[in-house]
């Protein structure tokens, strides 16, 4: 934080007397710029000549307000059309500058969905997280992948939807086991028709909308239906089906208002720091709670930080109709007719409520402040962990944040280098990366790990990412020596560059920390928390190099070596398949057995005959 200069200074560097005479009655957004000219803080106001005046007023202010006007240099206006147009371009000049005072809201992760493949003859029901630029339909949001994951094992086993990507799907011979364990119905192979398929969907989509009622009632008239043909083998599984949505649904948390989609938000704070919980109910149902805690470098009101959060984090996302929280913001009025324009439908920000609403409010408070004081007591030892560290490595002063690399391949194949980061709150994920290593030697974890610190620290030069105040590398001194050459040659100076050695056997608590430039490598107590941030780091960054190469590995198996060949469509593979019985079938045929194949021409034969013999 900069240093905080005498308010007498502030007043004769900026005429206050004619800036306040020259202000407006209109609405509009005032930015607070310090003398660099960065931005500090953002505001909004209906009345801007009454709300920025009020900061020069000589009244007691509160010490957020003081510290505030110590650093401002100049006042800059923008006026609106109205309120609404100030809340819009607040916000957007909020994402833009990240003011130093203000309320920011940090999250690294969108809510996920569940993408529904509807442009396919058989859709599939798939977790998704990300742009929703895609065809088909996507549900949701759910407060977080667990949610997600359970909601589609449910839809599996009540409707039997298959769960499996394109080219899984499209190049299947036989079933596989989601149908033996009675979770999908088959249509890769045939063992459901097109229209039976296509109910199952509509049925699942009705219970993942919370219309539950309304796929009972059409599985009780098909199964009086079946029962009336003598089709007793089919009413008993109609049966088996309502009597397992009816089980689920009273194991859920359910109200008599099955069609409420309500957001129950309450904030807690704790020491200047602040928690809130977001309590989704779709449909009625408690889809689960997530968590956020909004920064701030100043003390601000739970009402401050509670409109901040409804407008960072709904101006970018899904607006429920209702929005029920603990602390009403001053001008909820505004947020919500702004929020209703977004939305295209009426929104309601509503405090004090009743019945099971007050319900819902009640477990995000709880949830708010259990979240709050668990992270809260974390970082106490995370910041005794820094400190410990920065007293073993002679840093000077706590690392504020720490990159940490590892590398992770099969025999050398498919090589990934993560990327993880920690601060003073532990794990920054939104910052993590991954590198795939490209023309390196198989096996080279040197060249690999030279490779991935050129390529982050060169960004790191642009100005793409904030500069470490420590390094860590996965390995020994060779690896600590390629990382080095590479800082040299980029004239990267200022962090301290360390390795990690595992012990004998790869016991923990036996590391070796080798240090650049030291003369002697470091060998801390097994109970030292220097060493148990080092660790956790450490697998940290294995977990998630390992996680990186198993996709990426596998993102190359899952692909079908007959997709590569020219004139090989989805038909003719599934056609080669079902001829040989599988792929190592078609590896083993003869070019005089692959032309028998019906469409396989005598070239294209060849062609694939090639493609498994000749390796190209």
């Amino acid at each position: 934080m900069p240093p905080q200069p005498d308010m007498n200074d502030k007043a004769r560097a900026f005429d206050q007397e004619s800036f306040l005479n020259s202000l407006t009655h209109k609405p509009g957004v005032y930015r607070m710029v310090d003398g660099e000219g960065a931005v500090i803080y953002v505001g909004k106001a209906r009345d801007l000549k009454k709300r920025v005046s009020s900061y020069f007023g000589s009244k007691a202010h509160h010490p957020k307000t003081m510290a505030l006007m110590a650093q401002t240099r100049d006042v800059q206006i923008t006026v609106t059309g109205s309120e609404k147009e100030a809340l819009l371009l607040e916000l957007n000049l909020i994402k833009e500058h990240q003011p130093y005072f203000n309320v920011l809201l940090r999250d690294g992760k969108g809510y996920p969905y569940i993408h529904v493949s509807t442009d396919k003859e058989f859709p599939a029901f798939e977790f998704h997280r990300g742009a929703r630029n895609t065809g088909g339909r996507f549900l949701g949001p759910y407060p977080n992948a667990a949610a997600v994951r359970q909601i589609l094992t449910h839809v599996q086993k009540l409707f039997r939807v298959r769960p499996c990507d394109e080219t899984f799907f499209a190049n299947r011979a036989r079933p596989c086991l989601q149908h033996q364990i009675k979770r999908c119905t088959a249509p890769c192979v045939g063992l459901i028709d097109t229209e039976d398929y296509v109910r199952n969907v509509k049925h699942a989509v009705l219970f993942l909308e919370g219309r539950d009622a309304s796929v009972v009632d059409e599985l009780a008239d098909r199964m009086d239906r079946a029962s009336e043909s003598k089709q007793y083998e089919l009413a008993a599984q109609l049966r088996d089906q309502i009597a397992a949505i009816k089980s689920l649904q009273a194991k859920q948390s359910i109200t008599d208002e099955k069609h409420i989609d309500t957001d129950a938000l309450a904030v807690f704070g704790e020491g200047g720091s602040w928690a809130v919980v977001a309590v989704m109910i779709r449909g009625g149902r408690v889809l689960g709670s997530r968590s956020f805690f909004p920064h701030s470098n100043a003390e601000h009101g739970a009402d401050e930080v509670m409109r901040a959060f409804i407008s960072q984090h709904y101006f970018s996302g899904p607006v429920p109709r209702e929005i029920l929280v603990n602390a009403l913001p001053d001008d909820a009025a505004v947020l919500e007719e702004t929020l209703g324009a977004r939305n295209s439908s009426k929104v309601s920000i509503r405090v004090n409520v009743r019945g099971s609403r007050r319900g819902w409010v009640e477990m995000a408070e709880a949830n708010a402040r259990e979240a709050l004081l668990m992270k809260l007591a974390g970082r106490a030892t995370v910041d005794r962990q820094l400190q410990e560290l920065a007293d073993a490595l002679e840093l000077g002063a706590a690392p504020a944040r720490i990159e940490c690399f590892d590398i992770s391949h099969t025999a050398g194949d498919q090589t990934v280098a993560s990327c993880v980061v920690f601060g003073s709150e532990g794990p920054v994920k939104a910052d993590y990366r991954r590198f795939n290593i490209k023309d390196v030697e198989a096996g080279d974890d040197y060249g690999a790990i030279a490779q991935a610190i050129r390529r982050r620290y060169t960004r790191v030069k642009n100005g793409e990412a904030p500069v470490p105040d420590l390094i860590l590398v996965d390995g020994g001194k060779g690896q600590l020596s390629a990382a080095a050459r590479e800082l040299d040659e980029l004239e990267f100076d200022g962090p301290v560059l360390a390795a990690v050695a595992k012990g004998p056997e790869r016991r923990p608590g036996k590391e070796t920390i080798h240090v650049h430039g030291a003369r002697r490598e470091l060998q801390l107590p097994s109970d030292s928390p220097a060493l148990h941030v080092i660790q956790q780091i450490r697998d940290e960054a294995h977990r998630f190099a390992i996680t990186a190469h198993r996709q990426r590995r596998g993102k190359s198996r899952q692909q079908s070596p007959l997709e590569g060949i020219p004139g090989i469509g989805p038909k003719k593979r599934r056609e080669l398949l079902r001829f040989f019985g599988g792929l190592q079938g078609v590896r083993r045929a003869g070019v005089s057995d692959l032309k028998k194949v019906p469409g396989i021409s005598p070239g294209l034969a060849e062609k694939i005959y090639d493609r498994f013999h000749d390796g190209s």
